[in-house]
């Protein structure tokens, strides 16, 4: 069974946050420069909130408010449901499908260890069914 460790091994735990004093639209801006859709939010060491394209969307555009004037306090989430590094794959494919989000941060013991997406959860799911399938297929066709 994986669990969110083997995702953060392969895809490293570089994390991209912003004060919640920042503006939407710098939030936007890094998120636009790293190529990523959500950041998180982070007062001091303490992680506060995280904010993501959907907030944007749904917060301040759809609102009618200024992303350059907009701080990030205030459109973003601030319940942040986080999952272990040794939480399953499966387990966090779950939690993401019932709680409707698409980032999870990664928090080993106090520690931030990483932030995992629904893409990199789903394609640590396929990779895990391809590689039973391609054994199953070899223990029926006989090869090795």
């Amino acid at each position: 069974m994986k669990i969110v460790q083997h995702i953060l091994d392969r895809k490293g735990n570089e994390i991209w946050t912003i004060p919640p004093h920042s503006t939407v639209f710098e939030a936007l801006k890094l998120m636009a420069e790293k190529e990523i859709g959500a950041l998180l939010v982070q007062d001091k060491e303490k992680v506060v909130g995280i904010i993501s394209e959907r907030d944007y969307a749904r917060k301040v555009v759809l609102k009618g408010k200024s992303s350059k004037d907009a701080p990030v306090k205030d459109i973003m989430s601030e319940k942040v449901i986080y999952v272990k590094p040794s939480t399953s794959v499966e387990d966090c494919m779950v939690l993401m499908i019932n709680k409707r989000i698409r980032h999870l941060p990664v928090f080993d013991n106090e520690r931030l260890a990483g932030l995992v997406s629904i893409g990199d959860v789903v394609k640590e799911i396929i990779d895990e069914k391809e590689v039973v399938i391609d054994e199953l297929v070899r223990y029926i066709t006989g090869r090795r």
